[in-house]
């Protein structure tokens, strides 16, 4: 009888060209390699000095999204923060036009976040591997693939050889089992998992999440708590393929023509088996979950919407709270903000702009409050405009923009003032992440759609909820 194995032992055997020895990492064989105009200059340009072909073009696939402004043209020009902004994506365009690769960019209906656009497409599928230069790829593991960033110089390996030499990393399960209370999301679910295991929890591991409150998840939701895996020093997140995926990957443009019933059969079938063993299994009991924030400078450091800010345990805890302007021993509801931003590769789907359209339709955003609500990709926009969302976020007072990931780490113009204070859906709360001295508490888009209504931290259980009409 054979071993038992888990989703990932599964995925890494079937993609193991040549296994790790004593002397070298593993050969990994990766199926689709995504990417943007940041990290992929480089490899491009080794490509060019050795003069040799990409080895697999059909298996990689562009989009522009970093550096790309989301206002629109003006006078029909595009309003790029700065000239290295726009010879980024100048570049990505000319390199995937010469080595032949698909790209969408400005024209294509649908450019958006790399991580937004690929489960939009259906290219992320169920057993792949699946890489970018961007350490957020852990997002697509919520199809049951093996998905992981890598470094600039890998992306080169990977566009010349369509392999990756890796050591193989340990396995973690992290159960979430019964019933979440009112107002938590899969953002409240993940922030409190990476508070419980730590940031550096997760570090040499694959995490399959596993449990009735994920399986409870819809797509979305899976790819929120697999996005934030690296926050927890994970390599990557992974959830198993069942009914949920399949009907969300069914009609996807990329799968089109295919036979899709013998694809399900087989994705089904990479279920971790009953038996099988992990390095480490963390058990959450889903009912002690609640909407929660950050208050400090890395994702591990949250705590309940309704909680008191604890007493650093550390230097580095003291000089988090210091730099965020809090005090221990003070509630987090309650505390002034100056910016709201809805978006980012981690909540930027149509099921996120609902929830936090839910929160402020027919209300006001608060005095002196700046609200930027951005969608991850020209689908998301397209049908959030269909649904009228945007109506609902410019009545309320907050800025509709164009895809892209914008205030996320601030790259392309969209930034928080030193010393202001952001309320975000994003990933990450780093010192100036968001801009050089900004402060930024990570939140769900219910959590921070009420916080912009209140001027300050806000309990989405205390807000009325509107009912949308949907498509």
């Amino acid at each position: 009888m054979s071993q038992p194995q888990s989703l990932f032992d599964k995925i890494w055997a079937a993609h193991e060209v040549q296994p790790e020895s004593s002397r070298a990492p593993a050969i990994l064989y990766i199926d689709l390699h995504l990417i943007h105009e940041v990290t992929s200059p480089q490899g491009f340009d080794v490509l060019r000095e050795r003069g040799i072909p990409v080895r697999r073009p059909g298996r990689t696939l562009g989009t522009i999204d970093h550096s790309t402004p989301t206002l629109p043209p003006r006078d029909g020009v595009r309003p790029y923060v700065t000239e290295q902004a726009r010879i980024q994506v100048e570049t990505l365009k000319n390199n995937c036009e010469e080595f032949g690769i698909e790209l969408h960019g400005w024209d294509s209906p649908h450019r958006g976040i790399v991580h937004v656009i690929g489960p939009e497409l259906g290219v992320s599928q169920p057993g792949l591997t699946i890489v970018c230069g961007d350490s957020h790829t852990s997002t697509h593991g919520a199809f049951g693939a093996l998905a992981f960033g890598i470094g600039t110089t890998q992306v080169g390996h990977v566009l010349a050889t369509q392999c990756l030499l890796m050591g193989r990393p340990k396995s973690m399960r992290v159960s979430v089992d019964g019933e979440t209370g009112k107002g938590v999301t899969a953002k409240d679910i993940v922030l409190h998992i990476i508070n419980h295991i730590g940031v550096d929890g997760g570090t040499g591991h694959v995490i399959e999440y596993a449990g009735s409150a994920i399986r409870g998840l819809s797509m979305e939701g899976r790819m929120t708590v697999c996005n934030m895996s690296i926050e927890a020093g994970a390599r990557a997140g992974m959830v198993a393929p069942d009914a949920t995926t399949l009907d969300y990957l069914r009609d996807r443009p990329k799968l089109q023509g295919q036979d899709f019933d013998a694809l399900a059969e087989r994705w089904l079938a990479l279920a971790s088996d009953a038996d099988a063993s992990y390095d480490r299994d963390v058990q959450i009991d889903a009912a002690e979950i609640a909407p929660r924030v950050t208050y400090g400078t890395h994702p591990g450091m949250s705590i309940p919407v309704d909680g008191v800010i604890p007493d650093p345990a550390s230097d580095s805890d003291r000089k988090a709270l210091e730099y965020m302007g809090l005090d221990s021993n003070r509630p987090i509801s309650g505390h002034d903000i100056d910016v709201v931003f809805i978006g980012s590769c981690t909540n930027s789907r149509i099921e996120d702009l609902r929830e936090a359209a839910s929160v402020v339709a027919g209300k006001q955003v608060a005095d002196g409050v700046d609200m930027l609500v951005v969608p991850g990709s020209e689908q998301v926009r397209i049908q959030a405009e269909a649904e009228g969302l945007h109506q609902i976020f410019e009545n309320a007072g907050a800025q509709w923009r164009i895809p892209g990931c914008s205030m996320c780490l601030g790259m392309n113009g969209d930034i928080v003032s030193p010393g202001a204070t952001a309320i975000s859906t994003s990933n990450r709360n780093f010192e100036g992440r968001q801009g050089p001295g900004a402060r930024t508490l990570l939140a769900s888009p219910a959590t921070a759609a009420a916080s912009a209504l209140a001027g300050s931290v806000a309990d989405p259980r205390t807000v009325e909820i509107s009912t949308l009409e949907v498509a």
